[in-house]
């Protein structure tokens, strides 16, 4: 009976290891996904009688597509036009099938897709692994499998499955599983954004290892605001809980934490700055929510600047961390293919002006960043050349109250 138990766990654990393998090799997101996502700037507003330019609609994601491939984002690299909650019809069809809400989708999702995929876009659709969406639409709970064949059959790019209702948390781990195997078993390539971490940690540390085995990008924290209170939050959780987050980043599989809000309301510019570099150095995917279709040159400039979006794309695919803080500067780096670093200098201080934060090149890449010389260059909030360093030189950088200096550093 004893050998008979062995055979049995022995050939579970096979099980499991080929499931694993096949859900972690999608080839897909070898640098972090960039699109357009709907939720922080248009939540779940399905009224479009009243308000036709800003209800979750067909119009809205044509509209987007229309703007992101006219107006250089496509060119920039952001490539998915994504529907978050609130596109579906109140309960499924005949058939079982998930609906997009006949009133403000009247053409359905595969037409949908086809006009964003004529644009040279990606499209991008949302589900729960509950039994209900965190907005009371239906859920995905007992109909993996049929979902994403739906979603297949659609011409889907991109899934978001969040976690809302999900019951137990083996049923959450065994739903988000369940959704990776079934995706890759359509044949369709879908990158397969996740929130298991974030609906796992008020409870157990998340294990990452498997998240990654199953999952393109993760969610680990609350929900991006259209406020500085909330980038720094995310900024201070990220910096907190490194150690378990910044190892397991890396091609096919990413720390998300969650939308760039620049563009919007919430943010001055400097703080708009500092989303946008320390996505950068987080390797984080970069989803903008905001309306393309009203935005100011300034914001387009931030959110298309390639030496920024080269950083944040770097297909060596290490993520950053923070190196040090002292007072109300943080330092942070970021490794780079090419022997080089992104560096971030961020002032947290919220009063009184500019001000200095002095330190050693030798504090970066343990050393090495600058072994015997490297060249400075500024990328945000401007770009400039620094000139040639050594090893023993230290840097003064000027920086303005909630904002960062990012800097590129390349080994001479």
């Amino acid at each position: 009976m004893a050998a008979v138990r062995r055979a049995l766990r022995w050939a579970l654990a096979a099980v499991l290891a080929m499931a694993a393998a096949l859900a972690l090799d999608n080839g897909l997101a070898r640098t972090p996904p960039m699109g357009w996502l709907h939720w922080e700037r248009f939540l779940c507003r399905t009224d479009c009688a009243t308000d036709p330019h800003r209800c979750v609609s067909e119009r809205l994601f044509m509209e987007m597509a229309d703007v992101m491939a006219a107006e250089g984002w496509r060119d920039a690299g952001y490539e998915y036009v994504c529907i978050d909650d609130c596109w579906m019809a109140p309960r499924r069809d005949e058939h079982g099938r998930l609906q997009a809400d006949p009133k403000r989708f009247p053409s359905g999702i595969r037409k949908l897709a086809d006009y964003v995929h004529s644009k040279g876009l990606k499209l991008g659709i949302y589900s729960d692994v509950g039994n209900k969406t965190c907005a009371g639409f239906p859920g995905s709970y007992n109909y993996y499998d049929l979902d994403a064949q739906t979603f297949a059959s659609w011409g889907v790019d991109l899934l978001k499955f969040d976690g809302c209702n999900s019951g137990t948390l083996e049923l959450l781990a065994e739903g988000y599983r369940h959704m990776s195997l079934a995706l890759n078993k359509t044949g369709r390539s879908i990158v397969y954004s996740c929130e298991w971490p974030f609906y796992l940690r008020p409870v157990q540390q998340p294990n990452y290892t498997e998240i990654k085995q199953y999952c393109n990008h993760w969610r680990n924290f609350f929900d991006v605001y259209d406020s500085w209170r909330s980038i720094k939050s995310i900024l201070d959780w990220t910096a907190l809980h490194q150690d378990s987050i910044v190892k397991i980043a890396g091609p096919g599989g990413w720390n998300d934490p969650d939308m760039l809000v620049i563009g919007n309301f919430g943010l001055s510019w400097d703080q708009s700055v500092t989303q946008m570099a320390m996505w950068a150095i987080m390797a984080a995917p970069l989803f903008m929510s905001n309306d393309l279709r009203h935005i100011s040159p300034e914001a387009k400039w931030l959110l298309q600047n390639k030496e920024v979006i080269a950083i944040n794309q770097d297909p060596l695919g290490k993520q950053g961390y923070q190196i040090t803080k002292d007072k109300n500067f943080e330092l942070w780096e970021r490794p780079l293919s090419g022997r080089a670093y992104a560096v971030a200098v961020l002032n947290h201080q919220e009063i009184g002006g500019p001000q200095n934060f002095t330190f050693s090149l030798t504090f970066l890449g343990n050393g090495l960043a600058c072994n015997p010389a490297c060249s400075v260059r500024q990328v945000l909030p401007a770009s400039r050349d620094w000139g040639f360093y050594t090893w023993v030189s230290s840097l003064s950088v000027e920086v303005n109250p909630t904002g960062t200096v990012l800097l590129k550093v390349v080994v001479l």
